[in-house]
């Protein structure tokens, strides 16, 4: 029998990310990341308020996956909590980073003790999530994400999958309100492993 399927995001599911590109956006650039503002793009403002426009934003965040990746931690009780799913279930690391990082994002992984297949991606993940289950042919899957366009995209390309919405940032995740497309808002790894399990499982809930 297939094996269930766990597909996790990166970036504040399974490593801290926002919090150092706001302070290595202070420290080389003088700009700041305001984590309590809605909009990745609105939260950066120059020395005197202004919003940066997009066309710099993106490029400085390709500027911290370029060079500032040694920054990020691991989220408490991740690393744990993959070894207790990788024991019933198939996992895939789905991370919203251009291929050009994808060597750097397993040797990143790799030393939290992180180690399973890592798939890049750009723009909504509805429709890679849907190509892993028609390559895996899994039994239950379980998707987790931080951001609510995903878990909309997985939905509609993916409607059978499982769906956890997890901000790991505490910061962040007190002004985000549940993805409404999303089946549960859980924050923390330590309350996230039963739920996941019990689906991956199919055990009675």
């Amino acid at each position: 029998m297939s094996r269930p399927l766990l597909i996790s995001d990166c970036d504040e599911v399974l490593l801290h990310m926002v919090g150092h590109f706001a302070d290595w956006l202070r420290e080389d650039h003088g700009l700041t990341f305001c984590l309590d503002t809605p909009g990745f793009v609105e939260a950066v403002t120059d020395t005197n308020g202004r919003p940066v426009p997009a066309e710099t934003v993106w490029p400085l965040l390709d500027g911290f996956f370029d060079a500032q990746m040694h920054r990020q931690n691991v989220v408490p009780g991740a690393a744990e909590a993959l070894q207790a799913i990788g024991a019933v279930a198939d996992i895939v690391i789905l991370t919203n980073i251009g291929d050009q990082y994808h060597a750097n994002r397993v040797e990143q992984l790799d030393r939290f003790g992180i180690r399973h297949r890592v798939l890049c991606n750009r723009g909504g993940k509805g429709r890679p999530v849907a190509e892993l289950i028609a390559d895996m042919a899994p039994g239950p899957v379980v998707f987790v994400d931080d951001l609510p366009v995903h878990h909309e995209s997985v939905a509609k390309h993916a409607p059978e999958v499982w769906r956890l919405h997890m901000i790991a940032e505490p910061r962040i995740a007190t002004h985000v309100p549940p993805a409404p497309h999303a089946h549960a808002r859980i924050d923390s790894w330590e309350e996230a492993l039963p739920w996941i399990l019990m689906r991956l499982e199919r055990l009675p809930m």
